[in-house]
């Protein structure tokens, strides 16, 4: 399997720890790209999108979601619960995580505007999804940071956290959410998320 992936990306990193944590690692190439414009990336998916994984076979797959639950099948359901209260439960703190991590997407995009181009109501309503959802986190019992294996949910609960840290450490996103900031700094010392560690970098 390739995946492109850009190092920066939480929806790329999401799947690279997912692979991890289901020991696929080393059943996945890695082709870091500028998603902006790398025509290799284009010709597998439309969308000119990260993470992007082709399959052996060719056949390509995208949006971190559906990677994620492909990698999930040939695990043997590992990375997420079979059925019941406890999959809904995963699926939708991945729902809750990666829309927080897109509304800091969109929030970097604003910024990096030319002043006079900025619109202030989107950085006030994705800033205000973004604390939201990390509230919402903070009320969720995220399981045990020390777990044989982490599933979908927490990895991206644990990849927003991160993801906030790289591009708006601003936001102290800490203060006030004691329970969901001692989970992260014991979930951020697993192998899975030390070696997906994104470097720093400005916004853009």
């Amino acid at each position: 399997m390739k995946l492109f992936y850009a190092q920066t990306s939480p929806f790329a990193r999401k799947v690279l720890v997912l692979a991890r944590e289901l020991g696929l690692e080393g059943r996945v190439e890695k082709v870091e790209v500028n998603p902006w414009t790398n025509e290799d990336l284009r010709a597998a998916n439309p969308l000119c999108q990260v993470p992007t994984l082709v399959l052996d076979d060719g056949e390509p797959l995208y949006d971190s979601v559906v990677i994620c639950d492909h990698l999930n099948e040939i695990s043997g359901g590992r990375g997420i619960p079979a059925e019941g209260p406890q999959r809904r439960r995963a699926l939708r703190l991945q729902a809750t995580a990666d829309g927080a991590a897109a509304a800091v997407v969109r929030r970097v995009r604003e910024t990096v505007r030319p002043e006079n181009d900025r619109h202030a109501d989107v950085l006030a309503r994705q800033t205000k999804a973004t604390a939201a959802a990390l509230d919402v986190l903070e009320g969720e019992d995220l399981g045990d940071p020390s777990a044989p294996i982490l599933h979908v949910g927490q990895i991206a609960a644990a990849v927003v956290c991160g993801y906030i840290d790289l591009r708006v450490p601003g936001d102290n996103w800490r203060e006030g959410r004691s329970k969901l900031a001692a989970w992260y700094a014991q979930v951020k010392e697993r192998p899975s998320m030390v070696a997906t560690e994104p470097p720093q970098a400005p916004p853009g």
